[in-house]
């Protein structure tokens, strides 16, 4: 399959690309940059210069392909509703153009949480709000309706030992305040799961996946911020300590609306559904082989 991916020089998105190339298809990756296009050259893509708020652009790769991959998202999380409104943007654009066809439509998002047990696919995602204006997976299933073969892809920590999603930002406060925190008991959990098991995950949905699916690419249900704290305490050579909820924004700021989540999450459905096996490192093997060094 001739595949259009977008944030194809991303973290997640240049793991797709590849997955993708690796399997056989064809890619053309969304670059910004001559040094982006460079990369995806050397990769074995084809680079397709723009952006997420050149629309026209993302028209014209939507329409040469038979599949998009949607990895790209702006995370500036100090424009973060700006953000996500070029994201919901890019979504309904390209979504136009595959919609009557069976050409399928990734969408990237983020897993949710349920109160007393693990969420599952079934569960809804978060509902937008202030604090977290994204909605990429809302606008992905009301694709779906106007006849789009679109499906959603929900995110937990992905990692490896450059990055850790959410927990990079964790290594960046613990470095800069001089402790490694979590908060209360830090007995609240993040699933997790490696880049190669995610991207791989990207490409049996789009061989594989049904209109209208929510798939968790979730190979750890459930990681205690206390050992994850006190891997980067460890490491970092710095003290691990315990605060109270109604420090939390004040210590981790933007990351105090997600440092106390408690996020089990299930992805039974997911690999029932595509044979889908995660067997990359596991988030605390990763966080104890990285370089924690600055150049």
């Amino acid at each position: 399959m001739r595949v259009f991916v977008t944030g194809a020089t991303g973290f997640i998105g240049s793991a797709v690309v590849r997955e993708l190339i690796g399997a056989g298809h064809e890619v053309i990756g969304l670059a910004r940059s001559d040094a982006g296009a460079q990369a995806l050259e050397a990769a074995g893509a084809q680079p397709h210069r723009g952006d997420l708020q050149d629309l026209d652009c993302l028209r014209s790769g939507a329409a040469a392909s038979d599949a998009v991959i949607h990895t790209a998202f702006r995370h500036d999380w100090s424009k973060f509703a700006e953000s996500s409104e070029w994201d919901k943007r890019a979504i309904e654009t390209i979504g136009a153009v595959l919609a009557g066809s069976r050409r399928p439509f990734l969408v990237s998002s983020g897993v949710g949480v349920a109160e007393g047990r693990a969420a599952t696919e079934d569960d809804p995602p978060f509902p937008p709000s202030a604090a977290y204006p994204r909605v990429s997976e809302a606008t992905a299933v009301a694709l779906v309706e106007r006849g789009v073969h679109a499906s959603v892809i929900r995110l937990p920590q992905v990692h490896d030992t450059v990055k850790q999603g959410l927990v990079t930002y964790l290594l960046q406060i613990a470095r800069n305040k001089g402790v490694s925190a979590y908060v209360g008991d830090g007995h609240n959990r993040w699933p997790a799961a490696h880049i190669s098991d995610v991207a791989h995950l990207y490409r049996l949905a789009m061989e594989r996946g049904a209109a209208g699916a929510r798939y968790h690419a979730v190979a750890e249900e459930g990681v205690m911020l206390k050992d994850i704290a006190t891997a980067l305490g460890s490491a970092l050579k710095v003290p691990v300590i315990s605060i109270a909820p109604k420090q939390s924004q004040e210590h981790f700021g933007f990351l105090g609306m997600f440092a106390a989540r408690d996020g089990h999450v299930s992805s039974a459905q997911t690999r029932a559904t595509l044979g889908w096996r995660p067997a990359g490192p596991s988030l605390l093997t990763d966080l104890a082989n990285m370089r924690y060094t600055r150049d």
